[in-house]
């Protein structure tokens, strides 16, 4: 439901025509939230899409068909020829997909070997046998969570050059996240902390997003830097 939600959404915007949409403006809480879920949508179809490699023409034609279908309108072309073709279609573009991304991710694990060697050797850091280097910053008094737990953490994310990807302490907001279900390196790293406590970690690309990254904004292969602040252990984390 949510799915074909989210291609209605989609498609009726594209109809709608740039132009008029940026005659409307936003002005009841309404019109503001609907344009909230427009995007919450759009960010969606936008992550299934992107594991294919689309060029951004690709991407308009894509939108062609989805318009179509969901306005009912006959298919401009045989769906009994060329459905058959999607699936050939996308294997193919996801393996081109994937070697521009070992490539990527290759340059960027050459690119950070220093980094992470120079990570080691700062005053306190200890490196641990996953590759993870871990540096007190501030001492805890309160109890360390254990991988079940869920946590609320604030958070400060950065590339080795300083570059800022995503940033709770930036939206001045904390976080909640269930240890158990992010990357390894914040599984294994917040859980060192006890509450009230501050650490750095510097997670190379193993035990973070790998080889395939998390685009558009974690690029393959990326080695990640985390300031993390732990507030408060919370209710344990719904079983897996």
């Amino acid at each position: 439901m949510l799915r074909r939600l989210s291609l209605a959404v989609l498609c009726a915007t594209i109809s709608a025509g740039q132009t008029r949409a940026q005659e409307r403006p936003l002005k009841t809480d309404d019109q503001k939230t609907l344009y909230a879920l427009g995007i919450s949508l759009g960010n969606q179809v936008g992550q299934r899409l992107s594991i294919l490699g689309l060029t951004a023409t690709e991407v308009q034609t894509v939108e062609l068909g989805l318009r179509d279908a969901v306005l009912n309108k006959k298919p401009r072309v045989n769906m009994e020829v060329f459905g058959p073709k999607i699936q050939t279609l996308a294997e193919g573009k996801m393996a081109a997909q994937a070697q521009k991304d070992k490539a990527i991710a290759d340059k960027e694990k050459s690119k950070s070997k220093d980094f992470l060697q120079k990570a080691a050797k700062e005053k306190g850091a200890i490196k641990l046998p996953s590759g993870l280097v871990y540096t007190p910053i501030k001492a805890g008094s309160g109890a360390s969570p254990k991988e079940t737990d869920t946590v609320r953490v604030h958070y400060h994310g950065t590339f080795p050059d300083g570059k800022v990807f995503d940033s709770s302490v930036q939206r001045k907001e904390p976080a909640e996240f269930p240890l158990n279900g992010v990357i390894p390196c914040w599984t294994e790293g917040v859980q060192k902390l006890k509450e009230g406590g501050k650490a750095k970690l510097v997670c190379p690309s193993e035990i973070a997003y790998g080889d395939r990254g998390s685009p558009p904004v974690v690029p393959p292969g990326a080695t990640l830097v985390f300031e993390v602040e732990l507030l408060k252990i919370l209710a344990a984390a719904p079983a897996k």
